[in-house]
């Protein structure tokens, strides 16, 4: 029912009646407000009033239960939690006093101990001479990192990325002032300037990458350790190397021609490979083919000096046999090679017929080799090389009769 209604009591929203009082003052609930914390504390209840008022003053009873509460308050935020993976240094008055394990944990509070967590098992990353922007996935080059002087006096554009995480905790803390991105990023420039430094442009760009990688993590670690940074190197991997972007055509000019370089000794020693083993084959068959002309000269020699010999001494001892013997074998190596016509003089004045054998030889050896090609050609290829031999005896048989009748 609205308080100005009748039967309302005439009583308005704060209570009172007849709507005749407004709220109650500000003053004046601060005043009441005032009485009853003194009162609660053991204050005086009457709270004077100058100016902006009397504070109300605490009782010895009160300050006991007080300071329990701040005291507990204050123990309660000793308490921390140290998650997996990593470590809680506790320090007292700055200084170091332990490292705690993964759990709850407790240390006196501030200011006396502070506690500062560590994780020691995340495995962070840093680029070295570019970097990656999370949202575009894009690289960018840093050419104050990324340039490089080598062995060779050539300059090189190359990117590394370090995997890293932290060993010992305190070391860390204690040993080092700035982050732990920028302590590996500055010493993973050190190191790489100087493994680059030592070895030839060829060898980074082409077959030293891995080599190079390797002996840069063992040279990025003993740097770390050398400092006590409590910092562990687990990974470091070249990610690009190749000639800076202003002499990269000339750079790409010069590989080629190298490579052209390589193609045409390579093709040359193939060649080589090829035709001196030939040659040295064919040297090594003419050598075999004059020793062995010699040998058979040498041989064919002796055996004809030999032979004379004989035939000599068979003439000795009998001077017409012999003669008449060879004068027989001259005669049947000249008739073995000459036309012959076979004639029947019994026959009488009128028959002149002849047969022509070597005709009819020559027509039967043809139709052989028209029905045997094989067969001909070889039996043709023995009758010249019998034919060959034969005039040879026949040569040599006649310069000994005429040698003999002389």
């Amino acid at each position: 029912m609205p308080w100005n209604q009748p039967g309302s009591d005439n009583r308005d929203p704060w209570g009172q009646g007849n709507g005749q009082k407004g709220p109650p003052d500000l003053d004046e609930v601060i005043r009441d407000l005032q009485k009853k914390l003194s009162g609660l504390f053991g204050g005086g209840g009457s709270g004077r009033r100058s100016g902006g008022g009397k504070l109300p003053s605490l009782s010895g009873k009160a300050v006991g239960p007080l300071l329990v509460i701040l005291a507990g308050l204050w123990f309660a935020t000793g308490f921390y939690v140290v998650e997996q993976g990593q470590q809680g240094v506790e320090l007292r008055f700055g200084a170091y006093k332990t490292i705690k394990e993964a759990g709850l944990r407790w240390h006196l509070p501030y200011p006396v101990e502070s506690v500062e967590i560590v994780n020691v098992q995340q495995i962070r990353t840093v680029e070295v001479g570019y970097r990656t922007n999370a949202r575009s996935n894009q690289i960018a080059g840093v050419p104050r990192e990324a340039l490089m002087l080598t062995a060779d006096e050539n300059i090189i554009d190359i990117h590394f990325a370090v995997q890293f995480d932290v060993k010992d905790p305190r070391e860390l803390l204690f040993n080092v002032a700035e982050s732990a991105d920028l302590v590996v990023r500055g010493a993973t420039e050190s190191a790489v300037r100087e493994i680059v430094g030592r070895n030839s442009m060829d060898f980074a760009i082409t077959g030293g990458r891995a080599e190079i990688a390797q002996e840069t993590k063992m040279l990025l670690q003993r740097i770390l350790d050398r400092y006590d940074t409590g910092i562990n190197i687990k990974a470091v991997e070249m990610q690009n190397a190749q000639p800076p972007a202003d002499v990269k055509a000339a750079f790409d000019d010069a590989v080629k021609a190298r490579e052209d370089e390589e193609r045409l000794k390579n093709e040359a020693q193939a060649y080589q490979n090829d035709i001196i083993p030939r040659a040295r084959g064919a040297a090594a068959r003419l050598g075999h083919e004059a020793a062995a002309y010699k040998a058979s000269v040498v041989a064919a020699a002796r055996g004809e000096a030999s032979r004379f010999l004989q035939v000599l001494d068979e003439y000795a001892k009998a001077p017409q046999v012999t003669r008449d013997r060879l004068y027989l074998d001259a005669l049947e190596d000249v008739y073995a090679n000459s036309t012959k016509l076979v004639i029947d003089q019994n026959s009488g004045g009128n028959n002149v017929m002849y047969l022509p054998l070597d005709q009819l030889i020559r027509q039967k050896g043809a139709m052989a080799r028209a029905d045997s090609p094989d067969t001909a050609r070889g039996m043709g290829d023995f009758g010249s090389g019998l034919g060959s031999a034969t005039a040879t005896n026949r040569q040599e048989r006649s310069s000994r009769l005429r040698s003999l009748t002389q």
